[in-house]
């Protein structure tokens, strides 16, 4: 299975000085972790990184002794432009594709395994977790619109794994109708194509806030005492 890995991204909401993958988690940074998982899935077996390239050498030295290849991609202005870029550097052989967010860093390494299963098996999936909270509708003034009935909402996270001709088809449309998507399992909603949930759990969180960053190192001493 083929994995691509988004890391272009700034540290503007975190209120860093560079990318947020960069800052330090327990003593490594965010990414190395994401980098951890991903070595030890089974079902992986080629990787690329979608980055800037002010970030490359950083990064990269991460992965300079791993057990399966790691290739550098530039990244684009956007998540959606970084896609695609990613998608053009998959070797011609692939069939198939994970994409994950490098500030998911707490996804492990079943998951990416079982993400890889079903799209195997022909399914396009993403990893999401229930929504436990009341969730309001609110207009742009501040008031509450209405109130979803939280039963049918999930949060979509990474992985999501897809078909790499079909998704390449489904970019091809964003760009035609000018379309900007927050995840590429939007770009399916929007035409129509089925895409599967496979349930990953409220700890699979992406690294954004400083409070965030609490909140993984958290996670991490607890997985280090279990």
């Amino acid at each position: 299975m083929h994995l691509l890995i988004v890391a272009a991204g700034s540290g503007s909401r975190m209120g860093a000085d560079r990318n947020k993958l960069l800052l330090p988690l327990c003593g490594r940074p965010v990414i190395a972790w994401t980098f951890d998982a991903v070595i030890r899935a089974n079902l992986i077996s080629w990787v690329g990184i979608v980055g800037q390239p002010v970030d490359e050498i950083s990064i990269m030295s991460l992965v300079d002794n791993a057990s399966k290849p790691f290739v550098w991609i530039k990244g684009g202005s956007t998540r959606q432009e970084s896609v695609q870029n990613g998608l053009e550097a998959l070797p011609s052989s692939a069939k198939k594709v994970l994409i994950h967010d490098g500030a998911r860093c707490m996804a492990d390494s079943e998951l990416f395994d079982t993400c890889a299963t079903v799209v195997e098996r022909g399914d396009a999936v993403i990893a999401a977790t229930p929504v436990t909270d009341t969730i309001k509708k609110v207009d742009k003034t501040g008031m509450i619109v209405s109130t979803p009935d939280r039963s049918g909402l999930w949060a979509a996270q990474t992985p999501q794994g897809f078909s790499v001709d079909q998704l390449r088809e489904g970019h091809k449309e964003a760009d035609l109708r000018g379309w900007n998507v927050t995840d590429d399992a939007s770009l399916y909603e929007r035409l129509g194509w089925p895409v599967k949930v496979l349930e990953a759990g409220p700890s699979n969180i992406k690294v954004t806030t400083p409070f965030d960053l609490i909140v993984a190192e958290a996670l991490i001493t607890i997985k280090a005492k279990a």
